[in-house]
C-alpha cells in the first residue's frame, strides 16, 4: 500500500481507463497522480519520483516505448505496460526496453490490481546479502565486508554503495543516487553526494574498490587492478 509521499504514476489518455484505474486503487489505498501524455508524466516524474509507473504506449504526444528507454537511463522504478498493443512482438518490445510488466486492454481490473501488488512487492523485495566480486552487503544489518574484514561505513555511505551494487552495469547519475540516499532532489549548490562520495572511496582503497566518476554524468563501482 502506497503512503506518505510514495505515488503511483497513471500515463493514460482514456478516460474511461483513467477512471476506472484510479477509482480500484484508490479504493485499495493508493496515492494516485495522472497524466493524459508524456509531457505531463515528464513534469510530474522530475519532481518526486513515484514507486510505480503504469504507462500506455499510444499517447498524443509519442510513444511510451521512447519515454521508457529514456526513464531506463536514470530510475529502475517499477513499470507496468498497459496498451492494446498486445502482439508478442508488441510484449517483446516492452520487456526488451525496460518493462517490468506487460498487460493487454481489455483487461480484468482484478487482475490489473494483483499485477500492480505483486509489481510494487517484487521493487521492495531486498536479497539476503548483495555481492560484488569480493565485496558483500547484508541489507538487513546494514553491514559491508570484504573477505572476513567489516567496512565501517555511515547511513548515508551504505545506501550509496547498496544502490552501485545493485546496479553494477550501469552508469548512475548524482540526482538519481541522491534522490534514492536523501530523499529529496538535489539542489546546484548541494555537495553532500560529493563528499560522501569521496569519504567511501577513501574506505574502498584497501579493499581494492573505487567509486569512479565518468565525465560528471554519473558514477560506478569498479575492482581497482
Amino acid at each position: 500500500m502506497s503512503t506518505g509521499k510514495d505515488y503511483i504514476l497513471l500515463v493514460e489518455d482514456e478516460p474511461v481507463v483513467q477512471s476506472n484505474n484510479m477509482k480500484i486503487l484508490t479504493r485499495h489505498g493508493y496515492n494516485i497522480k495522472q497524466a493524459n501524455c508524456l509531457t505531463e508524466a515528464k513534469a510530474i516524474i522530475k519532481e518526486e519520483m513515484p514507486c510505480a509507473i503504469i504507462l500506455d504506449l499510444q499517447l498524443p504526444d509519442g510513444n511510451g516505448l521512447a519515454f521508457l528507454r529514456e526513464l531506463r537511463n536514470t530510475s529502475d522504478v517499477p513499470v507496468l505496460i498497459l496498451t492494446a498493443m498486445g502482439t508478442p512482438d508488441d510484449i517483446i518490445r516492452g520487456f526488451d526496453v525496460g518493462s517490468d510488466d506487460y498487460l493487454t486492454k481489455p483487461y480484468d481490473l482484478k487482475v490489473f490490481l494483483i499485477r500492480i501488488e505483486a509489481l510494487l512487492r517484487r521493487a521492495s523485495t531486498v536479497p539476503d546479502v548483495l555481492i560484488f566480486d569480493r565485496l558483500r552487503l547484508y541489507p538487513s544489518s546494514g553491514k559491508a565486508v570484504v573477505g572476513d574484514e567489516e567496512i565501517q561505513l555511515s547511513q548515508k555511505e551504505y545506501s550509496i554503495l547498496q544502490l552501485l551494487i545493485q546496479h553494477p552495469e550501469r552508469l548512475l547519475s548524482a540526482e538519481y543516487i541522491y534522490e534514492k540516499v536523501w530523499g529529496q532532489k538535489m539542489l546546484d549548490d548541494d555537495n553532500s553526494l560529493k563528499v560522501a562520495v569521496s569519504k567511501l572511496r577513501t574506505k574502498l582503497t584497501d579493499a581494492k574498490y573505487t567509486i569512479t566518476a565518468s565525465r560528471g554524468e554519473g558514477y560506478y563501482i569498479e575492482k581497482i587492478d
